[in-house]
């Protein structure tokens, strides 16, 4: 068992989450409430993902202010729209996963982790659409 095996299966349960916010408009109808959730529980996992990028003295200078740069407009989403705040934090996470391949850490890690990361890369995403989809349709009334 190599050393990232707790890594990998703390972040399939923190999927979790995205994907119970995902069914919770087919299970109990579309919700302000599920789009709210979803899009805190995001936010927190955006600022946790970026926080890691933050290796004192392990990176340049560049990839220091890279790993910080998605979490700065936080406070502005306070004041967006649902839907804006959702295709901000979706870009956002392939760019973190594309911050972290950069980083000289990255070659270190087990092939499952990076299988790990494009995964839920991916189904982060990929959940992100369907709730812009639903905030769409909670505007639209």
């Amino acid at each position: 068992m190599h050393p990232y095996t707790n890594h990998i299966q703390l972040g399939y349960y923190g999927v979790l989450p995205f994907l119970a916010c995902v069914f919770w408009p087919l299970l109990l109808g579309s919700s302000a409430q599920a789009v709210e959730a979803f899009s805190f529980y995001s936010m927190g996992i955006l600022a946790f993902m970026a926080g890691t990028l933050w290796r004192s003295g392990e990176q340049s200078y560049t990839h220091a202010v890279m790993a910080v740069l998605v979490v700065i407009p936080f406070p502005l989403l306070a004041v967006a729209s649902a839907t804006t705040t959702l295709i901000y934090l979706a870009i956002c996470y392939p760019i973190v996963l594309l911050f972290e391949r950069g980083m000289p850490a990255w070659q270190s890690h087990h092939k499952d982790y990076h299988k790990m990361r494009f995964i839920l890369t991916s189904v982060v995403f990929v959940c992100h659409l369907f709730m812009i989809a639903q905030s769409i349709e909670l505007t639209r009334g």
